[in-house]
């Protein structure tokens, strides 16, 4: 299984390839909009970068982190405007897609859901076995988000194989 994460922004977005239940890290970085242009612009201009992404490293899944609904709401409607267009560029190839909030992200990376940005990064960097957090800050949340998705398919396996298998006796 290979896992696109995705840290959608409109200025900035995030993505980080993991391949596997083995944590291996494939690619990561930030696909960059220009500045000062309209929206709309930024936004095709990402959708673009973020297809050729795809069609580089033929994900089996992406992830994606939801807004963060407590900032302000003119930065939610953008967030959830780019999340669209990652939705969009993954879904037109038929890639399944999944939904993270960013508690759940954080939850499952460092085991606390209320975990600070620098507790996330470090997490990052230990579980992918690199020397120094990922940079930018966009990419190290992307691939927060990947590694989330694979904890999250390994529970869903586990429950799923749990209730398939008759209980032990002592």
């Amino acid at each position: 299984m290979r896992v696109l994460g995705i840290d959608p922004g409109t200025i900035a977005m995030g993505y980080g390839i993991i391949d596997g239940e083995e944590l291996k890290v494939v690619d990561y970085g930030a696909l960059l909009a220009p500045r000062g242009v309209p929206i709309a612009r930024r936004l095709q201009t990402l959708y673009e970068d973020l297809r050729d992404v795809i069609a580089r490293y033929q994900p089996s899944e992406v992830a994606i982190e939801e807004p963060n609904v407590a900032r302000n709401r003119r930065a939610t409607m953008a967030v959830g405007q780019a999340q669209a267009v990652a939705i969009l560029a993954a879904t037109e190839r038929g890639i399944p897609v999944f939904n993270y909030t960013p508690t759940r992200i954080k939850q499952l990376v460092s085991g606390y859901g209320a975990s600070g940005k620098e507790q996330v990064q470090e997490m990052v960097r230990i579980q992918l076995g690199l020397d120094q957090a990922p940079q930018p800050n966009d990419a190290s949340d992307a691939l927060a988000v990947a590694i989330c998705h694979i904890v999250e398919r390994r529970i869903s396996r586990l429950l799923t194989l749990n209730k398939g298998e008759p209980e032990k006796e002592s």
